[in-house]
């Protein structure tokens, strides 16, 4: 959720839902813990009669997110360079491949 809230100003929660692939009670699960842990800014409106929820990343959430990257580069970057260690990229296919994943 936060990797697709980067790049964007506000999001409505159907577009979260559906980018996301995820039902409504996940997508309520999940804002409410970023929330809380102040990465996330929820907005409550409407559009017409109907109620509408918006979501953004607060300046925290970003810094967090930005830090998660950059650790999740460092760890690659070790395991890359790790005795007998394979490129990163191949492997992870493989390894999806073997799990059966697309």
């Amino acid at each position: 959720m936060c990797a697709l809230l980067q790049g964007a100003e506000w999001v409505d929660f159907a577009t979260v839902r559906e980018l996301l692939g995820v039902s409504d009670p996940m997508v309520s699960k999940h804002s409410r813990t970023l929330e809380t842990a102040g990465y996330l800014e929820v907005r409550k409106g409407a559009v017409g009669r109907r109620p509408k929820t918006w979501f953004r990343l607060t300046p925290t959430g970003r810094a967090a997110l930005l830090s998660h990257l950059a650790w999740l580069t460092e760890l690659r970057s070790a395991v890359d360079q790790a005795p007998g260690a394979q490129p990163s990229h191949p492997a992870a296919a493989e390894a999806a491949r073997e799990a059966g994943d697309p």
